[in-house]
């Protein structure tokens, strides 16, 4: 298995030479290309990071959790998990940082730790994927795209609350 890399890169460069493919040109246009993509998505990842971090110093994560800690009990969600439900789609390391907090708070084998767990992977930066796969579309409605992610996330999170009851 530690062979694979080398492997798959000794072969794209046997190909390469029987194809008679100038690999270092090949590869120049390549970061010219991905340059053009960077410059396209810094935009959206500015946007981002200021919506992250006005969400986290203003406290609205705090008042989130109380608004909808009832209707997610209902839904099997327990109290604690909320504030990482919200931030995930967020912040890739905002979300850890809960995650470690709630494994310091609760412990590594706690019903919430294990939930946390799951959630945190089996789910993704949305808003980051899509600045990402957007920033490069012609289409940029990307409204339909964030929501049907969202109802996933929380259909999943529910489902995962529900599996770990039984672990």
């Amino acid at each position: 298995m530690m062979y694979l890399v080398p492997i798959i890169l000794l072969t794209t460069f046997l190909v390469a030479t029987v194809k008679k493919i100038k690999i270092y040109d090949s590869f120049i246009a390549g970061i010219k290309e991905s340059l053009g993509l960077v410059i396209n998505l810094l935009p959206y990842l500015a946007s981002i990071f200021m919506l992250i971090e006005i969400f986290r110093v203003s406290g609205l994560g705090g008042k989130l959790t109380n608004i909808l800690s009832k209707p997610m009990s209902y839904l099997g969600i327990p109290k604690e998990l909320i504030e990482l439900l919200i931030l995930r789609p967020l912040s890739g390391s905002g979300s850890l940082a809960l995650v470690e907090n709630i494994f310091n708070e609760y412990g590594v084998d706690s019903y919430v730790a294990r939930c946390a767990s799951v959630i945190m992977a089996s789910n993704d930066t949305i808003l980051y994927v899509v600045a990402v796969y957007f920033s490069t579309s012609k289409d940029k409605k990307s409204g339909a795209a964030i929501i049907i992610s969202i109802i996933a996330s929380l259909m999943g999170a529910i489902l995962t609350c529900t599996l770990c009851r039984f672990m």
